[in-house]
């Protein structure tokens, strides 16, 4: 697991991204599309059009990453939003990249009440 500075933000990328892009063209998409600094620390995650590919792209202090995870059966759960951004929380990001229902999780088991 990565660990996130505190505060950051996780933007998930309505639509769909052609999958060939890298870091030069990727951060060119969150610049004009998305009107946001991709050098900014926060993480812009992008759906190719088959679904079983994602992206993501982080800015660090020393420079830009790119984490890829292809699921070998399934797909990633994705908004059926085409254009904007989606705000993720890190547990959604967790679950996203396991290739679960992010949007509506649902606990198995209620809460023990405190007396």
């Amino acid at each position: 697991m990565i660990n996130l500075p505190t505060g950051s933000r996780i933007w998930l990328v309505a639509g769909v991204t052609d999958m060939r892009k890298s870091f030069q063209g990727l951060a060119a998409q969150v610049e004009s599309k998305l009107k946001e600094a991709a050098l900014s620390g926060q993480l812009f995650v992008f759906r190719g059009r088959r679904g079983n590919l994602l992206k993501v792209l982080w800015a660090t202090n020393d420079g830009l990453c790119l984490l890829s995870k292809r699921l070998e059966r399934g797909f990633f759960v994705w908004p059926v939003t085409r254009e904007g951004k989606i705000f993720l929380t890190q547990a959604q990001l967790v679950m996203l990249l396991e290739g679960l229902e992010w949007k509506q999780p649902k606990r198995c088991h209620k809460p023990l009440s405190i007396l």
